[in-house]
Parts: C-alpha cells; sequence; structure tokens
C-alpha cells in the first residue's frame, strides 16, 4: 500500500497537492485526525483487489496535542510495511500573508487575541514534529497552483519514465534559502556585477551581465568545480529511484551571479539528461 501524508502551513497549497494526487487515481481525505492514520489504511485495504493508494492531508486544524505524536504514529505505519511518504508544502510568510489577504479567508488559528501574523508562526511552531519528518520538502512561494501541482506530481509520482528531473533554481540569500532544495550552492564569493552601476539594472540572463561574468577566471572556475560534482553525484541519486532533484544556486539578491551560474548549468545539463529545468525564484517575483 503506498500512503502519501501531505502537510504545512496553511495556505501553502495542501489542497492544490490532494487535488494532484487525486487527479492521478489516489484516495484522498482532506484534514485527517492524525490519531486515525493508523485505523484508515487497514479499513480501506479490506476487500481491495490491488494494494490502494492513499493521500491524507494533516495540517494544524488536528486534535490537541495529536501532532506531537506524529512520527510514533509513521514509525508504526512504516513498521507495518505500509510505503509511507511524508509532503511537507511551506511558503515565505510574507508570501502567506499576501495569499490570506487576497482571499480574505480565516486562518484557522486566529482569533480575537491572536493576530495572522502571530497565527503563522505560532503554526510553524505546531508542525514542527511533522516538518521534522518530511521526506520532500516543496517551498510553493514562487509556485502557482498549476506549479504546485507539477512539482507534486514530479517528486511522488514520477512521469513513468526512468529518467529523474533536475530542477536548478536560483535564489538571493537576503530573501531566505529554498525550503525544497536538495543541494544549496553559495556564489556569493564571485565578483558581484551589482557593484557595476552601468550593468546594475541587468540580470544574469541578459548579455551585459553574462559577458562581465565571463570574463572572470573565478566565475569559470566556480562553474567547472558545480559542473563535475553535479555529474560526479546526479547518476548516482538517479539509480536510487529519485524522480526528482533540486539544486539552488544562492548569491545575494539573486538577480545576477546565482541566475548566470543557473543558466550556464541549465544549458550544460540539458545536453547530458532529458529532464532539465532552470526556474530563477526572485525573477519571478
Amino acid at each position: 500500500m503506498k500512503l502519501v501524508i501531505i502537510s504545512g502551513r496553511s495556505g501553502s497549497g495542501k489542497s492544490a497537492a490532494l487535488h494532484a494526487l487525486e487527479d492521478q487515481g489516489y484516495y484522498c481525505v482532506d484534514n485527517l485526525p492524525a490519531t486515525m492514520l493508523s485505523q484508515l489504511p487497514e479499513q480501506l485495504s479490506e476487500g481491495a483487489n490491488e494494494p490502494p493508494r492513499m493521500a491524507v492531508s494533516i495540517d494544524v486544524r488536528n486534535v490537541p496535542g495529536a501532532l506531537e505524536h506524529f512520527p510514533r504514529l509513521l514509525k508504526k505505519l512504516r513498521n507495518q510495511e505500509i510505503d509511507c511518504q511524508v509532503v511537507f508544502l511551506d511558503a515565505d510568510s510574507s508570501c502567506l500573508m499576501k495569499r490570506y489577504s487576497s482571499t480574505r479567508r480565516k486562518h484557522p488559528l486566529t482569533n480575537d487575541k491572536v493576530s495572522l501574523i502571530e497565527a503563522i508562526d505560532l503554526e510553524t511552531s505546531l508542525l514542527g514534529p511533522v516538518a521534522a519528518q518530511a521526506d520532500i520538502r516543496i517551498d510553493t512561494s514562487p509556485l502557482s497552483v498549476h506549479e504546485i501541482h507539477e512539482q507534486v506530481r514530479h517528486k511522488v509520482i514520477g512521469d513513468g519514465t526512468k529518467s529523474m528531473t533536475l530542477l536548478i533554481q536560483s535564489f538571493g540569500f537576503k530573501h531566505g534559502m529554498p525550503v525544497d532544495a536538495d543541494y544549496v550552492f553559495d556564489v556569493r564569493c564571485l565578483p558581484n556585477p551589482y557593484w557595476d552601476e552601468s550593468i546594475r539594472p541587468y540580470t544574469g540572463q541578459d548579455k551585459p551581465v553574462q559577458e562581465f561574468l565571463a570574463a572572470k577566471p573565478m566565475v569559470t572556475e566556480m562553474f567547472d568545480d558545480l559542473k563535475q560534482f553535479v555529474e560526479k553525484w546526479l547518476p548516482r541519486f538517479e539509480s536510487g529511484q529519485r524522480s526528482y532533484m533540486t539544486i539552488a544556486i544562492g548569491c545575494t539578491g539573486g538577480q545576477h551571479r546565482s541566475v548566470y551560474i543557473s543558466e550556464r548549468l541549465g544549458n550544460w545539463f540539458s545536453k547530458r539528461f532529458d529532464r532539465v529545468q532552470v526556474r530563477h525564484r526572485e525573477l519571478s517575483k
């Protein structure tokens, strides 16, 4: 039996993730009390002609204290030889604030004494035991509903091929590190085009910045080292049945150096692997 447990802070896209799995034939249950985890698989397995595939959403709307016991409940399920996968979705707090403001929905933890921002921070603490058990983490801050569907489908289900999808993502450290990256590389030691006012308005996708960085031997050395590291280890992850892998490249603001290196890595690996994507987190905002 395959059981996917979806969790995350309110507004991070759990419903979209659940819908993505439902579209793929999973039996889905939203807002399941954590204490019922051990009972549900047995009930659904009765009379099934083939091992069922199930996805459940567990969030902060739960029985008081139940989330603290999540690690023990998960261990019990795995001891029953149930294939469990925990997917934790999240977004930065400012993004969650904007989503709640635009939808005008009430956060489950807000009341007369707890503001929205306080509720969002409190939820982080309450979901800590679940987040710590996550097999897959997805940062939905820059993603649309359709992109959440795509990432869940690729990371949880795959596409039926043996080829792993490689996502190379640039970001800015001053905006926070991505929570869903498998590898994070820091390129802030490279020469910064930001200090050249003539090319500051451009990004790593533009020719002036590309020419500036390409002329620096240190940048080429960094690219070669990253390329060799990924080339060495990526096939080993692929042979381990991984369907999705994210490599994050970070600089200070996520506009110049990380974008340039990500673009070069994307171009290089797209010639060697079937499924390569490049995304620039800060440029998409």
